[in-house]
């Protein structure tokens, strides 16, 4: 398993899960699902905004003044997780954002009114383990892109079909097709249609 992907993966254990579900009032499994495809799809997002000199840079600078890996210790987090989140959220996806909440609402059953809320929640963590991988490996913007270019490299060498979905997520043009596109790539990949 991709090193980011295991190191948030085991943050974000059965316990975690379960308090998740529980701030959401949604299913466990269906949540647990759902954050499973969410966490690849937001480091292939971040991998692709790290990409140009200057998308790495920005990464690097929002690391450094404020995810130093300590919030991997306080998941969920009630007193921070929208505000930020969201704000995290609106520079990784952009405009992408509603169209990943509905590729995760389809593939996973959790309610899309449900998705946006987890987002939010997972945004903050994501950075939290960039974050700390920075600041323990001392990477630079250019060390940054390279580490997540190998994540998504790794995470699609494990799961292609998900990482196409997140491929075709982030590039494609606005044809009308990306949810159902999404919905059943992912669907697939976590036996749902």
């Amino acid at each position: 398993m991709p090193a980011l992907l295991d190191l948030l993966s085991s943050r974000l254990d059965g316990n975690a899960v379960q308090q998740i579900s529980g701030r959401l009032g949604a299913d466990r499994n269906a949540t647990s699902t759902a954050i499973s495809a969410a966490l690849p799809l937001l480091l292939g997002a971040l991998a692709k905004n790290a990409s140009s000199p200057d998308g790495a840079r920005q990464l690097h600078d929002a690391l450094a003044r404020g995810h130093d890996g300590s919030r991997l210790d306080r998941l969920p987090d009630p007193d921070t997780d929208g505000p930020e989140g969201n704000a995290i959220l609106k520079h990784v996806l952009a405009d992408r954002r509603g169209l990943a909440e509905q590729g995760i609402a389809k593939a996973s059953g959790l309610d899309m009114a449900k998705v946006g809320p987890l987002l939010a929640m997972l945004a903050p963590v994501v950075l939290g383990a960039l974050g700390k991988a920075r600041k323990e490996r001392g990477l630079g913007p250019q060390d940054l892109s390279a580490m997540l270019g190998g994540e998504r490299d790794a995470m699609s060498a494990a799961s292609p079909g998900m990482m196409g979905a997140v491929s075709q997520l982030l590039d494609r043009d606005r044809d009308g097709s990306v949810v159902d596109d999404l919905g059943g790539m992912l669907g697939g990949l976590f036996g749902r249609r």
